[in-house]
């Protein structure tokens, strides 16, 4: 292990962190850009949302295969090649004037780049740092990541405003160079002994993965299970409940594929062993809950700012900062000032955080609640997710031998991104459901409004009510000929049933916190780098067959679950 000093230290987690930054930041930029972006390139929404949902597709689907190139040719050059095609797909992405080239550039080619830039960001934060020093780098580097997150809509609405969209992608440019200057200070284990990349291995994780997360982004038009009116059908029901099971199904025969591979003795995309290892199935499994809670949550509230209280990109951003100053205090603090703390407890107290920041926010809503009521929610919210950030990254990795970071890093970031996609399908699944079936309601039990104008609705928006703003709504109505007492009867009703809508989402997410909580007794007490191990050897150094989990940090109900299994 090549342990730097201080100044050389804080120079690699400034690189790596900078990189996570900006993988993460594209998506939130995009959408509060989405309007103008349609318009500049001669397209709708929808296609912007299909570019959107394709770039989440690429990603999701390759980060496996990202992770193993990474032990192949080596995780620092693997880094600087998908730099490298990160920044022509930027490039390309900022002079797009059709929706063709806009895809290439963005969800092809940046798609592509993360793929092989984000699990070489795992293996190199362990190729870097010591094993006591990792849990403060893991926090920081993944709470660069969720920063993005919230500080997307402040950066894409401020250029957009006062500029144009395009040079967020130029800028983008401009940082990769800069963080490719830095990569030769980054240290890097030796590659693997040569071997074959499992190209069937590939294509089976690629389209078991493609299709099921495909299926999730799909269900908020679709429909989960029953096709929505109007929607596609395949057998009577939807597409996206096939889509999955395809995937699943694909994903099996990868993994028998897999356990073929190892019985032949040759190189596997992934050891399935690996995912047997308690304390690595303990870590993914939490990384699934935190992303899919905090792409809820991200979801929802920039909905409550922007649609219900009208706010702008601008203002919607700066509202979100509370959570991005607790999240950071707490991924650098929480390490700093508590480095014996249990990885457990440290994860038990983030998901309770979380949940009180969640529930808090949706006591606060109500008709008239202004945006000061989601500051301390955030807050708690950010708290927690700067909790988790601390503790994850480093249980994962510690889990196995350093040779196996990148696979490592390769699944968590498929962990990661089905995680956020599923967290974004269910919270918008519920809220446009319960908008639908409370306006529907409410429209029909009003005495101000007609019951011609009642059953029209009942028709034209059984397949769901959009989520629009008071003004957009006005504007419709208006438009469409009603008297104003009826307008405003309706626009108070949709008022009313957009903060159930909110509610009801919080609600999910609420839930899915305390299921996680439930699921934190899988992770180690023992704190990264206090267990004896051979990990932090020099670069390349494979540590003893016993991996560096003693088996009484792990018993869960009576059991000793053996977390040495090989990897």
């Amino acid at each position: 292990m090549t342990q730097k000093s201080g100044g050389a230290a804080g120079l690699v987690l400034f690189t790596l962190a900078t990189a996570q930054f900006l993988m993460t930041l594209d998506s939130s930029v995009m959408n509060v850009s989405i309007a103008q972006v349609a318009a500049d390139v001669g397209t709708t929404v929808t296609g912007i949302q299909t570019a959107i949902t394709l770039y989440t597709l690429v990603m999701a689907s390759m980060m496996i295969t990202g992770g193993k190139v990474g032990s192949l040719i080596g995780r620092r050059r693997a880094f600087a090649i998908g730099c490298v095609i990160y920044a022509c797909g930027s490039f390309v992405t900022s002079i797009a004037q059709s929706l063709t080239v806009l895809i290439i550039g963005w969800s092809v080619l940046e798609g592509l780049g993360a793929a092989l830039i984000m699990p070489a960001i795992v293996a190199l934060v362990a190729s870097n740092f010591a094993s006591k020093d990792r849990p403060r780098a893991y926090g920081l580097v993944a709470s660069a990541g969720a920063i993005a997150v919230a500080a997307g809509p402040l950066i894409g609405g401020f250029v957009t405003t006062y500029w144009t969209w395009r040079y967020v992608f130029a800028g983008e440019v401009v940082l990769v160079i800069g963080i490719l200057a830095l990569t030769r200070k980054l240290a890097d284990a030796a590659p693997e002994a040569r071997f074959r990349l499992d190209y069937v291995g590939s294509v089976l994780s690629a389209a078991g993965l493609g299709l099921a997360v495909f299926g999730v982004l799909r269900s908020g038009e679709w429909g989960w299970v029953l096709t929505r009116p109007g929607g596609p059908s395949w057998l009577g029901l939807s597409p996206t409940i096939w889509l999955i099971l395809a995937g699943m199904v694909v994903l099996r025969l990868f993994f028998s594929w897999e356990n073929r591979m190892v019985a032949a003795g040759r190189e596997p995309l992934v050891r399935p062993a690996m995912l047997r290892n308690a304390r690595l199935a303990g870590g993914l499994t939490m990384f699934f809950f935190q992303f899919m809670i905090q792409a809820g949550l991200f979801f929802v509230v920039p909905l409550f700012l922007s649609i219900a209280l009208g706010l702008t990109a601008l203002q919607t951003g700066v509202r979100l900062l509370p959570l991005s100053v607790s999240l950071l205090i707490a991924a650098v603090g929480i390490p700093r000032f508590f480095p014996t703390a249990s990885p457990r407890e440290v994860v038990r107290w983030g998901l309770v955080s979380m949940l009180l920041g969640i529930v808090a926010l949706m006591g606060a809503l109500e008709v008239g609640a202004g945006a000061e009521i989601v500051a301390v929610p955030l807050l708690l919210a950010g708290f927690g997710v700067g909790a988790l950030s601390s503790q994850l990254g480093a249980i994962t990795v510690s889990a196995v031998a350093d040779k196996d970071a990148g696979d490592v890093g390769g699944v968590q970031n498929t962990m990661t991104n089905l995680g956020a996609s599923l967290g974004t399908a269910v919270a918008g699944s519920i809220l446009i459901a319960t908008l639908t079936s409370t306006l529907l309601v409410g429209l029909g039990s009003n005495p101000e409004v007609s019951a011609e104008v009642s059953e029209t609705a009942s028709v034209q928006l059984a397949s769901g009510v959009p989520f629009v703003s008071d003004v957009q709504l006005e504007s419709a109505l208006e438009e469409a000929g009603l008297p104003a007492e009826e307008v405003e009867a309706v626009v108070a009703e949709n008022e009313s049933a957009r903060i159930d809508a909110l509610r009801a989402s919080l609600a999910v997410l609420a839930l899915i916190a305390a299921l996680a909580l439930y699921f934190s007794r899988l992770l180690p007490t023992a704190p990264v780098g206090s267990e004896p191990s051979g990990a932090d050897g020099p670069v390349g150094e494979t540590p003893s067959e016993v991996e560096p989990v003693e088996p009484e940090h792990l018993v869960l109900d009576g059991k000793d679950l053996d977390a040495r299994e090989p990897g």
